[in-house]
C-alpha cells in the first residue's frame, strides 16, 4: 500500500469511529507528568555516582478486560497492557530483571536504545531464551534520552502482549513545555497469534487469512467507546509522547481543534514543526507539543491502513464544563491540513554525512506463498476439517528469508550506506537494532519505505560492535522472513 492509498483507507474508517457496542459510562483519566526544571537543567540529574535504578518485569499469563468488550487471555508484562512504563533520567544506569512465567522462552529488546550487544535481546543471536521460570538481568545506561518502547523479540510473542514504553527524560529539552503524556498505540488480538497464510482444507481448498484478525485499536489499552483522557489547562504546552507498539498498524494521527508540533522522531530532537497529522508505523515514536488554546474536550484519533474503527483518546480542559467531544467530532487533520513528510524535518545537532565505505542495495518483496509446516491440531479434528498443511507468507530481502539470508558484514568505523527499494504491495518499516542512522535531515532508528518502489536510503557509522537484526517492524513480515544480521566482522 502506498502514501496516497494509506490514506483513502484511512478517510474511508472515519465513519466508523464508534463502536457498534454501548458506551459504559464511566471515564479514564491518564495522571500526567509535570515537566522537571522548566527552564534549565533537569532537577535531580544522576551525578554517576548512583546505583542503578533497578525494575522488575514479569511476563506472566493474565486476564486482560476491555470495557464492554470482554475478558480475553493475554500474556502480559506484570499484568498490564500496555506494560509499566520504564521512565529513567538520561544517563541513569538501568538494571531490569525480567522473568519468565510463560509455559515457552522469551527476551526483551530495548528498542531504540544503542546499547552494547549482549543486552539487545535477540533469542540465538545475543543470548539464549529465557526459559519457563527462569530470569535475566538487562544492565545499560539510560541513553540517549527520548521516547523508546520495549518488547519480546520471540515470535509472535509482542502480539500476545508483550510491549511496553521506556522513556528516557533529558537533561536539557530543547523545547519549553508544562506536562506531558504517553500515549501507547496498539492493534488488539482476540486470541494467539499465528503466522499468515492460508491452510488447506480436506477438499483441498485454501482457507486462512493475509492480515492479523485484530478485533480493537487501543490508546493506553483503552477502546475508544471507553477511552483515555488527557486532562490540559488553557495556556498550557503540553508535550505527547506518541508511540507505536502495535504488531502490523500504520496509523495517521490527529487532534480535533489543534495543531501538534513535532520536536522527535524516534526519540531524536528536530526543529519544531506545525502539522495537522502524521503517520506512525510499528516501532516508530514522535514527540509533539500541543498548545492548550482552544477550551473543550477533543477527540485524539489514530485512523489505520485497515478495516477497524480509529484508536481514539480525549484531550480534555480542566476548566471546561464539556466532558467528552461533540457527538461526531472528528480531528481535521484526518481529512486535510498539513500530513507531515519527513523531508519537513530537521535534526538538531545533526554529524556530518561522510561518504560512505561500504554500500547494500536492498530489495523489499514477498507476499507469496510457501509451504510453512503444520496446523495444529492436524487431521479432521483440526479447525475446519483442515488436513494440517500450511502455506505461509514468505518476505524477503533481495530474495533471501531470514535465517536463510546472508548476513551483511561491515568493519568497525565504517561509513555504511543501504539503499532500500520496495517491490511488495506493503509498506515497511524498517528498523536497526544497536544504531540509530540518518535518512534526510534527520535521525532515526525506524523509516517507513512505502509501497511501489518506494525508495529509502539510510546511513550511519559502524561504531557498535557486534551481531544486530535489521528487519521490518511489522510483525508478521519480520517473521515471515525480512530480516537481516548485520554482522561486524
Amino acid at each position: 500500500m502506498d502514501r496516497r492509498t494509506f490514506i483513502h483507507a484511512s478517510l474511508a474508517n472515519l465513519g466508523a469511529l464508534a463502536f457498534v457496542a454501548r458506551l459504559p459510562s464511566e471515564v479514564f483519566e491518564i495522571p500526567g507528568k509535570t515537566r522537571p526544571g522548566l527552564g534549565g537543567q533537569m532537577e535531580g540529574a544522576p551525578t554517576g555516582n548512583e546505583a542503578p535504578k533497578e525494575f522488575n518485569l514479569v511476563a506472566e499469563r493474565a486476564q486482560f478486560e476491555i470495557p464492554s468488550r470482554g475478558v480475553f487471555e493475554k500474556w502480559l508484562y506484570n499484568g498490564q497492557l500496555p506494560g509499566p512504563e520504564i521512565r529513567a533520567r538520561e544517563g541513569e544506569r538501568l538494571r531490569l530483571t525480567v522473568r519468565n512465567n510463560l509455559p515457552e522462552g522469551t527476551t526483551v529488546h530495548w528498542h531504540g536504545i544503542p546499547l552494547r550487544n549482549a543486552m539487545d535481546g535477540i533469542p540465538d543471536v545475543t543470548q539464549p531464551p529465557i526459559p519457563p521460570g527462569g530470569a535475566f538481568t538487562y544492565e545499560f545506561d539510560a541513553a540517549p534520552s527520548g521516547s523508546f518502547l520495549y518488547h519480546s523479540h520471540f515470535g509472535l510473542q509482542p502480539d500476545r502482549g508483550l510491549i511496553g514504553p521506556l522513556i528516557v527524560e533529558e537533561k536539557k529539552p530543547h523545547v519549553a513545555y508544562d506536562r506531558e503524556y504517553t500515549l501507547a498505540i496498539t492493534d488488539f488480538l482476540a486470541g494467539a497469534p499465528v503466522p499468515l497464510g492460508r491452510a488447506i482444507n480436506a477438499g483441498g481448498a485454501k482457507m486462512g487469512m493475509l492480515a492479523p484478525p485484530y478485533v480493537a485499536l487501543l490508546i493506553n489499552g483503552r477502546p475508544p467507546e471507553a477511552p483515555a483522557v488527557f486532562s490540559v489547562k488553557s495556556g498550557e504546552r503540553v508535550r505527547l509522547r506518541l508511540i507505536n507498539l502495535s504488531g502490523a498498524t500504520i496509523y495517521r494521527v490527529a487532534i480535533g481543534g489543534h495543531r501538534m508540533t513535532v520536536t522527535h522522531t524516534d526519540g531524536r530532537p528536530v526543529e519544531p514543526f506545525p502539522v495537522d497529522s502524521l503517520h506512525i508505523a510499528p516501532g516508530e515514536r514522535y514527540d509533539v507539543i500541543v498548545d492548550a488554546n482552544t477550551s473543550g474536550a477533543w477527540p485524539i484519533a489514530a485512523s489505520p491502513d485497515n478495516d477497524l474503527p480509529a484508536a481514539r483518546a480525549v484531550l480534555r480542559y480542566t476548566d471546561s464544563n464539556e466532558l467528552k467531544p461533540r457527538e461526531g467530532t472528528l480531528p481535521e487533520g484526518l481529512t486535510g491540513g498539513r500530513l507531515l513528510q519527513l523531508g519537513d524535518l530537521h535534526g538538531i545537532d545533526l554529524p556530518e554525512l561522510r561518504k560512505p565505505n561500504r554500500t547494500f542495495n536492498l530489495t523489499l518483496a514477498g507476499g507469496a506463498m510457501k509451504p510453512g509446516g503444520m496446523m495444529a491440531p492436524a487431521g479432521p479434528g483440526g479447525p475446519g476439517g483442515m488436513t494440517g498443511e500450511m502455506l505461509t507468507q514468505e518476505w524477503t530481502i533481495n530474495g533471501q528469508a531470514y535465517p536463510n539470508a546472508a548476513p551483511l558484514e561491515i568493519h568497525q568505523g565504517e561509513a555504511v550506506r543501504i539503499r532500500l527499494v520496495n517491490e511488495s504491495a506493503m509498506p515497511h518499516p524498517m528498523h536497526l537494532h544497536g544504531h540509530f542512522f540518518r535518512v534526510g535531515n534527520v535521525i532515526k532508528d525506524t523509516a517507513i519505505v512505502w509501497t511501489h518502489a518506494g525508495r529509502v536510503e539510510l546511513d550511519f557509522v559502524a561504531n557498535n560492535p557486534g551481531a544486530w537484526l535489521f528487519h521490518c517492524h511489522n510483525l508478521y513480515h519480520m517473521e515471515g522472513g525480512m530480516t537481516r544480521q548485520v554482522r561486524y566482522v
